[in-house]
C-alpha cells in the first residue's frame, strides 16, 4: 500500500493566471505558479515541498554544473472531456527516469514521491491545465547533483524538482529534416538511452548548423558508419514502408521513447504489422524514391505525432508523400489523442487520473 507523504504546501501570494495569454504559449517559456521540490542527503529523500515557482539558491560549486550529473523527463497532463485531469503514462516516465538515474550514478526517486509530487503540484495548479484541443500541461521532472565539491565523484546530495508549463502544439507544420552524417548524438556504451543533459548539449552545435541550411531538425545516425538511422533531436522516428510500421530498435544509443512505445502498441492493436529493427539510410532514401515509403513522422512527448515532409541527405532534399494522404499516422494520432483527452476508452490503463 502506498504511504501518504507529508508534503509541505506554500502557496504563491498572487497567481499569474490572469496575466497569461493561453492562446500564445511558446513551449517551455510560461511556467505555472508552483513547483515541487525534494532533497536527497544521507541516503534518503526528505523536505518534500510544493512552493511558489522561482529561483533556487545554490552554490556555484555544485557537481551538476561541473560534472554533468543532471537528468530529466517529460510528460503531459490533459484536461479530459469530463473535466478531470489525467497524466499520460506517468509510470513509464517514472521507470525511465530511474534508468537514467542509475546510469548517471544518481539515487532513484521513489514511486510515491514521483506520483504524489505530481498529484500535489497539479492539485494546487489545476487551473493551469488548458482546456483547448491540442493543448496540455507539460510536466518536467528533473534531478541534479548539489554537492558543493570540486572532485570527480558521484554527489552525495541531490535535488528533485517538478516544473509545469502549459503548452500548445510543439510543431505547427511538417518537418524538414537533415540526415546527419558528420556529428553524432550518442555512442555505443555511452549514455544515449538516458535523458541526461549532456546528450542535448552535444546536439546544439550541429542542430544550429542544420538550421542555417533551412532544416527544422536532425536525423541522427550511428556513430560508427553513419549508415543507420537512430532518432531525431527531440523524438523517435517512425516510418511506414510497404504498409508496415518500421522504427529503429531501442539500443544503448536510442532513447526508449514513451510515445514510441505507445504508438507501437496502438498500431499492433489496429492490426498493423510492426518492425523494430535497424533502419538504414539507404532503405529510407530508396523507399522514398520507389514510393514504398509512404509515411514518416517524429514521435515524442512534446512532438506527439509530427509528420516529416522533407528529408535532406548528401546535399539533396527528398520530398515525401503529401500529409493529407497519410492515413496510418493520422489514425494513430487521433486514437492517441482520444485516449489522452478521455474521448475513447483507456484500454491499456495509461491515464493517471488525478
Amino acid at each position: 500500500m502506498n504511504e501518504t507523504l507529508d508534503i509541505t504546501i506554500t502557496k504563491a501570494d498572487q497567481s499569474r493566471l490572469t496575466v497569461t495569454d493561453f492562446s500564445q504559449l511558446p513551449f517551455g517559456k510560461v511556467f505555472s505558479d508552483h513547483m515541487f521540490i525534494a532533497e536527497y542527503d544521507n541516503g534518503e529523500w526528505s523536505n518534500l515541498q510544493v512552493l511558489p515557482y522561482g529561483p533556487i539558491l545554490m552554490s556555484p560549486a555544485i557537481s551538476a554544473l561541473h560534472y554533468g550529473q543532471a537528468i530529466f523527463e517529460g510528460m503531459k497532463a490533459y484536461r479530459q472531456a469530463d473535466g478531470k485531469i489525467s497524466v499520460f503514462r506517468a509510470d513509464k516516465n517514472f521507470e525511465r527516469f530511474n534508468k537514467s538515474a542509475d546510469r548517471m550514478s544518481m539515487p532513484a526517486i521513489t514511486h510515491d514521491i514521483f506520483m504524489q509530487g505530481i498529484a500535489a503540484l497539479i492539485d494546487i495548479d489545476e487551473k493551469w491545465v488548458p482546456a483547448q484541443e491540442g493543448y496540455s500541461l507539460y510536466i518536467r521532472p528533473v534531478m541534479f547533483a548539489t554537492d558543493p565539491y570540486l572532485g570527480v565523484k558521484p554527489s552525495d546530495k541531490y535535488t528533485f524538482a517538478l516544473l509545469t508549463t502549459p503548452t500548445g502544439p510543439y510543431y505547427s507544420k511538417a518537418l524538414k529534416v537533415k540526415i546527419e552524417t558528420e556529428f553524432t548524438r550518442a555512442d555505443e556504451g555511452g549514455v544515449g538511452f538516458a535523458k541526461t543533459a549532456g546528450n542535448y548539449a552535444r546536439s546544439l552545435y550541429p542542430f544550429a548548423e542544420a538550421q542555417k541550411e533551412g532544416f527544422d531538425q536532425l536525423i541522427w545516425t550511428d556513430a560508427v558508419s553513419h549508415e543507420y538511422i537512430e532518432e531525431a533531436g527531440t523524438a523517435n522516428l517512425i516510418f511506414v514502408i510497404d504498409g508496415k510500421l518500421v522504427t529503429p530498435s531501442v539500443r544503448s544509443t536510442v532513447l526508449d521513447g514513451v510515445t514510441r512505445d505507445t504508438i507501437i502498441q496502438l498500431a499492433k492493436k489496429a492490426g498493423i504489422e510492426v518492425e523494430e529493427r535497424r533502419v538504414s539510410v539507404k532503405e529510407v532514401i530508396e523507399g522514398i524514391e520507389s514510393g514504398r515509403l509512404t509515411d514518416a513522422f517524429a514521435a515524442g512527448t512534446a512532438a506527439t505525432v509530427t509528420p516529416i515532409g522533407e528529408i535532406g541527405y548528401q546535399g539533396k532534399v527528398y520530398t515525401l508523400a503529401d500529409v493529407s494522404t497519410r492515413t496510418v499516422s493520422a489514425n494513430i494520432a487521433k486514437t492517441l489523442n482520444d485516449i489522452r483527452y478521455g474521448l475513447a476508452p483507456d484500454e491499456f490503463g495509461w491515464n493517471f487520473v488525478l
